[in-house]
């Protein structure tokens, strides 16, 4: 049809849908910066996990509780479901993230190393508190410490359903987040806090380094640093005078 139009047979095509770039381009942005859908602040998901909590049945906590974690950790929905009281570390506040293994058939696959290998996630101040309520509550080590209104396993499409996710976000202006954007929140909040890229590939679990550096984003404070430092370095080399002997300092 375009080459029609293109070859002057038809005026118009017309197959042709209008605004669909406009409705891609958020889902583009995305798969090529996850950085473009991460909440702003803390106050954006406490924000969010109230108004979740709000809309659902009954009210229930547990909603808002996901979230926070969920953003906190930079954790998938799906790991969350596998979360025990046993993997928390109240002492350094880490979290193990298990590896599905023979001895667990339904424990939880780290999609992003393949199941091969467990990682380990700081827990921060903001959900702390939380987190020991759920670990104080919870009876045994092997106790999930996230599970639904009726004690069953918590998946993203759960969330979605029972907090009339899209309209709340809609509501609150963040129509496109999606639950998965959680994560990319809390991966995005490390990276501009200054986490090394290494340790950061480690916390979120990537296979790959090219993942972890779509995080990656120096804001003017960074930039000015480098400059700073670059500046230092090349006043440092001045100092130095080169001799057939080597390097003497001035």
């Amino acid at each position: 049809m375009e080459q029609a139009v293109r070859d002057g047979i038809i005026e118009h095509n017309p197959a042709r849908v209008v605004g669909w770039q406009r409705e891609y381009r958020p889902a583009e942005d995305e798969l090529d910066d996850p950085r473009s859908l991460a909440l702003p602040n803390w106050q954006a998901v406490t924000t969010l996990a109230d108004a979740l909590v709000k809309r659902s049945l009954g009210r229930f906590a547990g909603w808002g509780e996901v979230v926070k974690f969920a953003a906190g950790t930079a954790a998938r929905i799906g790991e969350m479901s596998g979360v025990r009281k046993a993997d928390i570390d109240r002492e350094t506040w880490l979290w193990t993230v298990r590896r599905q293994t023979t001895a667990a058939p339904g424990g939880l696959v780290d999609k992003g190393t393949k199941g091969k290998r467990a990682r380990r996630v700081p827990i921060i101040e903001e959900i702390r508190p939380l987190v020991a309520a759920c670990m104080d509550s919870a009876e045994e080590d092997e106790a999930g410490l996230f599970t639904g209104p009726r004690g069953g396993r918590i998946t993203t499409a759960v969330l979605h359903d029972t907090t009339h996710w899209d309209d709340v976000v809609k509501e609150l202006g963040f129509e496109h987040l999606r639950r998965h954007d959680l994560r990319h929140t809390g991966l995005t909040w490390m990276a501009d806090a200054g986490v090394p890229v290494h340790v950061l590939r480690k916390i979120a679990g990537h296979g790959s380094l090219t993942t972890t550096q779509r995080y990656l984003h120096p804001d003017r404070r960074a930039i000015d640093a480098a400059e700073a430092s670059l500046s230092a370095h090349l006043e440092s080399v001045a100092m130095v005078s080169w001799s057939p002997t080597g390097p003497q300092r001035s």
